[in-house]
C-alpha cells in the first residue's frame, strides 16, 4: 500500500451513501411549490370568474361558470349604448359609463400627481431641515392616519358643503372638491413613506451641490428628486389604485350621474333587486382594470426597490 493511499481518509458508510445517492431538491421544496400554487389559484380565481361573467350571455352570476356556455360581447356594447336604445338599462346606467371612466381617470391621475409632488416637498422639508414644530408636525401626520375615513364622512360632507357656498368650483358634486378631499386623506401617510426614503439618501449629496452653488430648490429638483424615483412611482401607483377603489366618500360628495366615478356608477347596476345587470357590471370592472394593469406593468421595476429602500436608514 502506498503512502498516498494510507494518508487518504476512508469514507464512512453514511458519507459514501450520500455520495452515491444525491439528495433530491424536490423533497425539500415541494411544500413551497404547493403553497405557491394554492396562492396563485386563490388570487386568480376571482379574476377568471369576472372575465367569464363579462363574456357570458347569462346576465347572472348564479349560473355563470369559468367557461361561458355562450360567449357574447353584448355586455360590453351595453356599457356604451344609449339608454333609449337599450331596454335593459336603468335610468342612470349605460349612457354614462364613458363619463364615469373619464371622471375616474381624471380624479385618480390628478390625485396621484399632486400627492407625489406635495408629499415629496413636505417629506424633503421634514427630512433635511430642522425647524420649530418639526417633531410635532410628524406626530400629527401620524396620528391623523389612525382615524378611518368612514368616521369623517359627516364632517367632510359639511366642510365641502360650506366651502361650496364660497367657492362653488370645489363644493359638492364637483371633481375638484373630491380631489382636494382625497389629497387631505393620503398626504399624511405618503409623506411619512417618502421621508423614510429621503433619509436613506446621503446628506453629502446636498452638501456637495450647495458647495457648487446650488440653492435648496435646485438640490431638491436636480439631485434628490431623481434619486427618489422608485418611491415616487410606488406612491403614485398606490394613490391611483386607492382612488379608483374608493366608494364611500365619492358616493357622498358626488350627487348626479354625470359626475360619478366608476365605483359609484357601477353600483347603480346592481343596487336594485329587480335590475341587477351582472354581465355589464363584470364587463365594466374588466375595462376599468386595464389602466391599472398598464400602470402597474410600467412601474413594476420600481415597486420592490421603492417599498424596501426607505425601511432602513443608511
Amino acid at each position: 500500500m502506498s503512502v498516498v493511499e494510507e494518508a487518504a481518509p476512508r469514507a464512512t458508510p453514511a458519507v459514501a451513501e450520500r455520495r452515491r445517492k444525491p439528495r433530491s431538491r424536490w423533497s425539500d421544496t415541494w411544500w413551497r411549490h404547493a403553497v405557491a400554487i394554492i396562492a396563485i389559484v386563490f388570487a386568480l380565481f376571482p379574476v377568471a370568474y369576472v372575465v367569464s361573467a363579462s363574456f357570458n350571455a347569462d346576465d347572472t352570476l348564479s349560473a355563470a361558470t369559468l367557461i361561458p356556455r355562450k360567449v357574447t360581447l353584448d355586455n360590453f356594447r351595453e356599457l356604451f349604448t344609449n339608454q333609449k336604445e337599450n331596454a335593459r338599462a336603468t335610468p342612470t346606467t349605460s349612457s354614462h359609463y364613458a363619463r364615469w371612466l373619464v371622471n375616474t381617470m381624471v380624479v385618480a391621475g390628478l390625485t396621484s400627481l399632486f400627492t407625489v409632488m406635495l408629499g415629496a416637498i413636505a417629506a424633503y422639508a421634514f427630512s433635511r431641515f430642522r425647524f420649530k414644530g418639526r417633531r410635532m408636525g410628524l406626530m400629527a401626520l401620524l396620528l391623523i392616519q389612525m382615524f378611518p375615513a368612514l368616521l369623517l364622512v359627516v364632517a367632510i360632507y359639511l366642510i365641502v358643503l360650506h366651502i361650496g357656498d364660497v367657492f362653488p368650483k370645489i363644493g359638492l358634486n364637483t371633481l375638484a372638491g373630491l380631489i382636494l378631499v382625497y389629497l387631505g386623506g393620503v398626504l399624511g401617510i405618503n409623506t411619512w413613506l417618502m421621508k423614510g426614503f429621503f433619509d436613506s439618501i446621503p446628506n453629502e449629496l446636498d452638501e456637495s451641490a450647495r458647495v457648487d452653488g446650488a440653492t435648496p430648490a435646485q438640490c431638491f429638483w436636480g439631485v434628490i428628486l431623481p434619486l427618489a424615483t422608485p418611491v415616487l412611482a410606488v406612491i403614485a401607483l398606490l394613490s391611483f389604485i386607492g382612488v379608483i377603489n374608493e366608494f364611500v366618500i365619492a358616493s357622498v360628495l358626488l350627487q348626479t350621474a354625470d359626475k360619478w366615478t366608476l365605483p359609484v356608477g357601477m353600483f347603480s347596476y346592481v343596487n336594485d333587486q329587480y335590475a341587477q345587470h351582472w354581465g355589464p357590471f363584470a364587463a365594466g370592472v374588466l375595462i376599468a382594470a386595464i389602466p391599472v394593469v398598464i400602470l402597474f406593468m410600467s412601474l413594476q421595476r420600481f415597486i420592490v426597490h421603492g417599498l424596501t429602500q426607505g425601511s432602513v436608514k443608511g
